[in-house]
């Protein structure tokens, strides 16, 4: 079962179990999906590595929107907000540690044949694609430039 089909039999099982905050999560994933889907040139089916970029980039705005409720004091936002980025966490695979990143890194770097930070957009370009939704853009980013300089 594809991660897309696992999210809409959650949506049955918490309408079923009447979890409300948990459906409105679920329900905001798979909305972002179907207009991912229908979006123009799309194929009408999203691959689980898609569905993953989707859910991460969830989460990362979910998070963001929290810390700035918190700011302001608005504890109850806070809260809600934070507790479908928890739900969103939970389809999203481990972060890969910093250990596991630089290798990955380093092999994407011998396959391309990057001999300085001329060839980054390069390692970019692969590295983002192959550990989308393993590891935050911006710690690719800094760990690409550590390896090149």
């Amino acid at each position: 079962m594809g991660l897309f089909e696992q999210i809409s039999s959650d949506i049955l099982v918490a309408m079923k179990a009447k979890e409300k905050e948990k459906l409105e999560a679920l329900r905001g994933i798979k909305k972002v999906m179907i207009e991912a889907k229908s979006a123009a040139g799309a194929t009408g089916e999203l691959t689980d590595q898609e569905c993953l970029k989707i859910i991460s980039k969830l989460a990362k705005q979910g998070a963001d929107s929290a810390a700035i409720y918190k700011e302001q004091g608005r504890t109850d936002l806070y809260e809600q907000e934070m507790f479908q980025v928890q739900i969103f966490e939970a389809y999203l695979p481990a972060k890969m540690s910093d250990a596991e990143l630089t290798e990955n890194i380093q092999s994407i770097i011998a396959e391309v044949g990057a001999a300085g930070m001329k060839d980054m957009g390069k390692v970019m370009g692969i590295a983002s694609k192959k550990l989308a939704g393993l590891a935050e853009g911006k710690d690719i980013s800094d760990k690409v430039k550590a390896l090149l300089s």
